[in-house]
């Protein structure tokens, strides 16, 4: 999350009225972190009671591709599944334009994030992406994982200028090898649906419950669905194994946290054969999505306000970590 086009309280207080049953707008500020869209926590007072939204206006997605996020957060939350919920305008619609950009309006979830967690946050995570897996195979739409193999093979190129020899070796050579995984027979069986695609610590909540620690949290929920695609389940699985599962190196996967997800994962939707046996090479994947994506926002960025670029050789070393399983 971040800050591209700058809004204030003025700019929104009269449609925020006028358009939605949602109050009269009190205070508008931006969120810090993250570098795709303009992200902003919205408060409003309604029956004399404070109420808590994000505002996110759309920084590269288009409103042609806004529907399939949108729709698929608010066909989950209908199905129990802990994630914002789009608020509808007074017509009905979910999606609008602010300054000339797509905007929406999504409820706040109830939490914070912990972003050291135990083994027992990994299993509420791995049990909960398991049921929106299966929550969301009944979804209508579908919409490419716009940051798979064919968004790899354009950006490696824009990329490879930038970094040094080892990298430009390491980087096109794994992009062989994934371009190999991805045209396989056991790729084909392995079943998709759609994906969030980038559950990171930092994309779920955990409501503490009151407690000063966390002994009694319980899963808040998942949000920032806006890199979400039909994709392999199995990829979201390892995005997230990789970000949880982490080491106290920073590269290799945790054993006990590891087997706190995937057990939690499995005791909803087990891995049939062919995921288990491609499970190493789509956590390859994962990191080396991540890793170009990263190159690319460090070597080729965009002006934002509360931008903070994230570091590119953190997934490097998590690929260079995931090449040696």
């Amino acid at each position: 999350m971040a800050v591209f086009t700058p809004i204030e309280l003025a700019d929104i207080s009269h449609w925020i009225s006028e358009d939605f049953k949602i109050g009269q707008a009190s205070e508008i500020r931006g969120i810090h972190g993250g570098i795709e869209n303009s992200n902003f926590f919205l408060d409003t007072i309604q029956d004399g009671k404070k109420q808590e939204y994000v505002l996110t206006i759309f920084e590269r997605l288009s409103a042609q591709q806004l529907p399939y996020y949108l729709e698929l957060m608010r066909h989950l939350a209908n199905k129990g599944i802990p994630v914002p919920k789009p608020i509808e305008n007074h017509q009905g619609e979910i999606l609008f334009s602010l300054k000339g950009k797509p905007a929406a309006i999504v409820s706040k979830l109830p939490g914070l994030s912990r972003l050291k967690p135990e083994a027992k946050h990994c299993s509420m995570v791995g049990e909960m992406l398991a049921k929106m897996h299966l929550a969301g195979k009944d979804f209508s739409k579908t919409q490419e994982n716009l940051r798979s193999l064919g968004w790899w093979q354009k950006t490696i190129p824009l990329v490879l200028p930038h970094v040094s020899s080892s990298q430009k070796d390491l980087l096109t050579h794994e992009l062989a090898i994934q371009e190999a995984f991805f045209s396989s027979a056991a790729y084909d069986m392995i079943p998709q649906g759609a994906s969030h695609c980038d559950l990171f610590r930092d994309n779920v909540l955990f409501d503490p419950r009151g407690s000063a620690d966390n002994s009694l949290d319980q899963l808040g929920g998942f949000f920032d669905f806006y890199f979400a695609g039909t994709d392999k389940w199995l990829f979201d699985l390892a995005v997230t194994a990789n970000d949880w599962c982490l080491a106290d190196n920073k590269e290799d996967l945790d054993p006990t946290r590891l087997a706190a997800l995937m057990q939690a994962y499995q005791s909803v939707r087990p891995l049939i054969k062919e995921e288990q046996a491609s499970w190493s090479l789509m956590l390859r994947a994962a990191a080396l999505r991540f890793w170009v994506s990263r190159l690319w926002d460090f070597y080729l960025p965009r002006d934002a306000q509360m931008l903070t670029p994230h570091d590119p050789t953190h997934f490097e070393r998590i690929l260079l970590s995931r090449r040696s399983l």
